[in-house]
């Protein structure tokens, strides 16, 4: 099979995405009042409604409508007045009502937009477009639309090795999750390589976060996502025949499943042959993609509007107390904090689209100079995210404390310490909250910058070394280093770095 980049030569991949998001930070399901909680014993969040015996009533979540408009709000889309729940005949062993409620041609949220920023790094793929200056390039998504349903159950596989249904000897249902409030975004056909696709996925995220409607844990599932793709060959206009990927739980999941299919229909067009129109399964173990069944069609829902729900009719003031708890968004976060702090943009986009770490940056960061600010924000990409790994935390587990990152901050940004003495005081802090200026004290770790002292130095270094200062003169300016290395040594390594650079320099060109 051909690698992708190869492929992408002479094919065009046309990819659509529909991202379903679990609104976590609801109390309650979406049609009943059983609690919305994750990892507890199967099958004790369970009621008539959202088992779908016979006579229960649902009554809508309103908190769940608000968070969904909020979600419109936020990726550019025309917000409907007007519109209605369906039944969808959905005939699986986790949808214990034998439908799922969802919403019709009208739903919610409609016609809306996102632009991705392309970096060089993620812009390879795409063979068809003028790059900028930098090797990046925008891309613009529309967004058919965002729906509400409500979330099936869990199926949870037994007797195989890899947890999944392929191999299993049996087959439990957990309804927790059945009636759960999910919405589900649906892109245009406007994307072309997977490494967009994962873009999106990721920027999506990111605002979903910011405002606050989900966890989007991608690990515990609410957060996945299906995506549609097809091939076309270079300057066609018709689509060609697409799959279905299914419940893709990572981004590199996500990259590497149509990465593959791509490369899959690619080498069975080429050879001849028709691309089926199915839905089809990413086993990442295997890296590749297999059947799961042939490809619904609408009429195969059999949909109709929901006998026991009324249509709704938002108002336009309702409408506009939803948008005036828009917070500000990550791109409009990531600007700020290049505008006010000088941050690189990769290093502004990371911090700006976690919550958690933008709150910390920003109390932090607040007042300071963009020296001290860009020590905080290396600090936290860096130090504070490998901790976490390592410790499998947040950083609400930990002990930091913003103004003692300032401070340690503000010791880094004027050399007072070394960044892996840096690195110490900050895990310390971590640990246990300790204050950097005591820590820094205690552990004697405070720099010198008594210039007379290290002149001295220098001269005395240069003096027992004249034939590696003529070597310097004589054009290897590498050795400024040995003579750097030789001042440190004699300070024990409590030399300012910095000074001693600037002094051995002048020295040594005098």
């Amino acid at each position: 099979m051909k690698e992708l980049t190869e492929v992408l030569k002479d094919w065009e991949a046309i990819i659509g995405l529909e991202i379903h998001c679990e609104l976590t930070t609801m109390e309650t399901k979406m049609f009943c009042s059983c609690p919305v909680q994750f990892g507890d014993e199967p099958n004790t969040h369970t009621c008539p409604v959202c088992l779908g015996l016979p006579g229960a009533l649902p009554v809508p979540n309103e908190s769940a409508i608000e968070s969904i408009v909020l979600a419109g709000l936020a990726t550019n889309c025309d917000i409907e007045k007007e519109s209605m729940f369906y039944r969808k005949g959905y005939f699986y062993p986790d949808m214990a009502k034998n439908f799922q409620t969802t919403q019709g041609p009208v739903a919610f949220c409609m016609r809306g937009h996102l632009d991705l920023d392309v970096p060089a790094k993620a812009a390879a793929e795409r063979v068809d477009v003028e790059k900028d200056d930098d090797g990046g390039y925008t891309a613009h998504v529309g967004i058919v639309r965002i729906h509400m349903e409500e979330d099936a159950g869990k199926m949870v596989h037994l007797g195989g090795s890899s947890g999944r249904i392929s191999g299993a000897e049996h087959s439990l249902v957990d309804y927790n999750r059945a009636g759960t409030p999910l919405i589900e975004l649906v892109t245009k056909p406007d994307l072309r390589t997977p490494e967009e696709a994962r873009l999106f996925m990721q920027k999506l995220r990111q605002i979903y976060l910011a405002i606050g409607i989900s966890d989007c844990s991608m690990e515990e599932g609410s957060l996945r996502c299906d995506s549609n793709v097809s091939l076309r060959r270079r300057g066609d206009t018709e689509f060609g025949t697409k799959t279905e990927l299914k419940n893709m739980n990572s981004y590199k999941s996500l990259h590497d499943g149509l990465a593959y299919e791509i490369c899959r229909q690619a080498e069975i067009l080429e050879e001849g042959g028709t691309v089926r129109q199915e839905t089809r399964h990413w086993e990442p173990a295997a890296k590749r993609t297999i059947v799961m069944r042939t490809k619904e069609t609408e009429d195969d829902y059999r949909m109709f509007p929901d006998p026991d729900l009324a249509p709704f009719s938002l108002t336009d003031e309702w409408i506009e107390g939803v948008r005036a708890k828009l917070p500000e968004l990550p791109d409009a976060k990531r600007e700020r904090y290049i505008q006010n702090f000088s941050l690189p943009k990769a290093d502004a986009d990371e911090i700006a689209g976690e919550p958690e770490l933008a709150e910390t940056f920003e109390r932090s960061a607040d007042g300071q100079s963009s020296d001290v600010a860009k020590k905080i924000a290396n600090l936290l990409l860096n130090d504070l995210l490998a901790y976490e790994k390592d410790h499998e935390c947040k950083i609400c587990d930990t002990k930091l404390d913003s103004a003692s990152l300032a401070t340690l901050a503000t010791h880094l940004a004027g050399d007072d310490i070394s960044a892996q003495q840096g690195r110490e005081v900050f895990e310390a802090m971590l640990d246990s909250g300790v204050d950097p200026d005591v820590y820094i004290k205690e552990h004697d770790m405070e720099q010198s910058v008594d210039t007379a002292e290290i002149e001295a130095l220098v001269d005395e270094i240069m003096a027992a070394n004249p034939d590696k200062v003529e070597q310097y003169k004589g054009g290897k300016t590498g050795l400024q280093g040995f003579f750097m290395g030789q001042v440190m040594q004699k300070m024990a390594g409590k030399g300012n770095p910095k000074v001693i650079s600037q002094i051995v320099t002048e020295k040594l060109e005098s």
